[in-house]
């Protein structure tokens, strides 16, 4: 199981990236917030997020939580950024699943606990991964919604019936009783369940042993 642990958390963003470059962890996941795909605002101005990313030893996994991406896509690509998910709700996903692919970076369709997951089923072909969102986006620390499990593995069919190599993520309420509903996922996303015991993230990857 691949790990990517994201600092959605209060505190200090910098040292969390210093503790997370000294762990066991796969990736370090920066979650972007506009304030209007989602209410909260996060790493929303770019100076902001790059200054972070320059801290990340790490590779990097980006969410972007927005309306308009594509500021946020064409700056990124200066960076050695390896995923960036944006979100199937927003108008011109498609346009920018195209814009991320043609910097060579992997691409990402992020789905909330409300879309069906069949609305992505067409584009599976075209993106790296699905990342199934376990909560509602745009704060950390809330519960899982034990549904998407069901989600998750009717992904996880259609997949293996198409014999694609599109990865599943999944983010959002991830903590131990979580672990054994989202064992069909090949990516866990999590900011409490890690930064509160690092060992957590070799829990996590043994699942897949």
């Amino acid at each position: 199981m691949i790990v990517s642990t994201s600092f959605l958390k209060e505190g200090n963003y910098s040292d969390f990236i210093k503790k997370l470059n000294n762990s066991n962890t796969d990736y370090i996941h920066y979650d972007v917030m506009d304030g209007k795909f989602v209410d909260n605002v996060n790493l929303k101005t770019l100076s902001e997020l790059e200054k972070y990313i320059k801290l990340s030893s790490k590779k990097i996994d980006i969410h972007l939580m927005v309306d308009n991406p594509k500021k946020y896509i064409d700056a990124l690509s200066l960076y050695n950024v390896n995923n960036i998910t944006i979100h199937r709700e927003i108008k011109n996903y498609l346009e920018m699943i195209n814009l991320i692919r043609s910097y060579g970076i992997k691409a990402g369709i992020a789905i909330n606990p409300d879309t069906d997951v069949k609305e992505v089923f067409d584009i599976l072909d075209r993106v790296d991964l699905v990342l199934v969102m376990g909560v509602y986006p745009g704060k950390s620390g809330q519960k899982f919604i034990d549904d998407v499990s069901l989600k998750i593995k009717e992904l996880k069919e259609e997949i293996n019936k198409r014999s694609l190599n599109t990865k599943i993520s999944v983010d959002g309420g991830v903590c131990e009783e979580v672990l054994p509903l989202v064992s069909d996922a090949d990516i866990i996303v999590s900011a409490s369940f890690i930064l509160d015991d690092l060992d957590n993230i070799d829990k996590i990857k043994s699942m897949s042993l």
